[in-house]
């Protein structure tokens, strides 16, 4: 078995005992909270699931038209569309729909839902910044993220917080006024009821920590199946994704561009985190920097702070330092 392959499944563990725990954690609170505050949650815990599903559904018509996406056929772009094609075929996945994204900045996300199939998405900047190689190598990833179903994954976690968020805000707001979810005899007064909230709210916190962690862990994977299926892969996604911070720092992104960017109910899915991306390249004091494996080491040799370490605890994506140097090992 290769070192590729036992890297996979190390991950692929490291991923599975992320979601065992959210869900055994939010089970078990559950099950107190509910003891407490009796069956009138249940309505709300019913509205909560019932609303992030109508979100995933309807989720990649909002992106289309937040950053103005078009289909792209083998007509319109062979070149793209031939790309994903072949990647698709490698990777034993059913050929999502090509889409292109007006965006100057470069980046590429993997969306989709049951009413739209799966779609992959580039930036204009992206097929700018990169040649075609590197341009390969980061749909080699997305396809990696849709290949290893981490959309569905991410909506299905991403459930179990915003519950214990609505619980804690609802509990804590209640018991202003001296009621309750449940009624005056179901959750011990107004007392009961803020701690019970205080407790859901840092549940919500605890777990959205947990799923960030998650999140980063399936980048690597992603990362991994790109290598498996692009010639060459580890050297063209490591040139690629420095040049894409690289290029995201030094661009001036106007304010209307960047409250698009920010949208972060969307992030977890882009090769590189955008707001990240424009911290680690201020990191390299901006200097005059250039392409390929120079500015690959010029990234991999910086050392890594405490103030890294904990803005990577709150981020959607791992530490570029780190990313790169994963894929330097493969």
């Amino acid at each position: 078995m290769s070192d590729n392959s036992l890297g996979l499944i190390k991950l692929r563990l490291s991923a599975l005992g992320t979601i065992a725990l959210v869900i055994s954690a939010s089970t078990l609170f559950f099950a107190i909270i509910l003891s407490f505050v009796g069956i009138g949650l249940l309505g709300m815990v019913g509205f909560v699931v019932f609303f992030n599903i109508i979100q995933w559904l309807f989720a990649p018509k909002l992106i289309n038209r937040m950053y103005k996406t078009k289909e792209v056929t083998k007509r319109d772009d062979p070149q793209l569309y031939g790309i994903v094609e072949r990647l698709s075929r490698r990777m034993e996945l059913k050929m999502p729909k090509v889409m292109e994204a007006k965006l100057p900045i470069a980046n590429a996300f993997a969306y989709g839902s049951p009413l739209t199939g799966n779609l992959v998405a580039v930036t204009t900047g992206l097929r700018k910044e990169l040649n075609e190689g590197e341009v390969e190598s980061v749909i080699g990833h997305e396809l990696g993220h849709l290949k290893n179903k981490d959309v569905q994954a991410m909506v299905f976690l991403s459930v179990l917080p915003s519950i214990f968020y609505f619980i804690g805000f609802s509990l804590m707001l209640s018991s202003m006024f001296r009621g309750g979810l449940g009624g005056r005899g179901s959750g011990g007064g107004a007392g009961g009821m803020i701690v019970i909230g205080l407790l859901s709210m840092i549940m919500y916190w605890l777990l959205t920590i947990l799923i960030l962690g998650y999140s980063r862990t399936r980048e690597y994977y992603a990362d991994r199946r790109s290598v498996m299926v692009v010639d060459d892969g580890g050297k063209k996604l490591r040139s690629a994704l420095a040049k894409i911070v690289a290029s995201s720092g030094r661009f001036k992104i106007s304010k209307k561009d960047h409250g698009a960017m920010k949208f972060d109910g969307f992030k977890a899915l882009f090769i590189s985190d955008p707001d990240r991306s424009t911290r680690d390249e201020v990191s390299l004091h901006r200097a005059k920097l250039i392409y390929d494996e120079q500015l690959v080491n010029k990234i991999i040799s910086r050392k890594l702070t405490f103030s890294d370490r904990l803005v990577e605890l709150l981020s959607t994506h791992p530490n570029m330092v780190k990313r790169l140097r994963a894929l330097q090992e493969l």
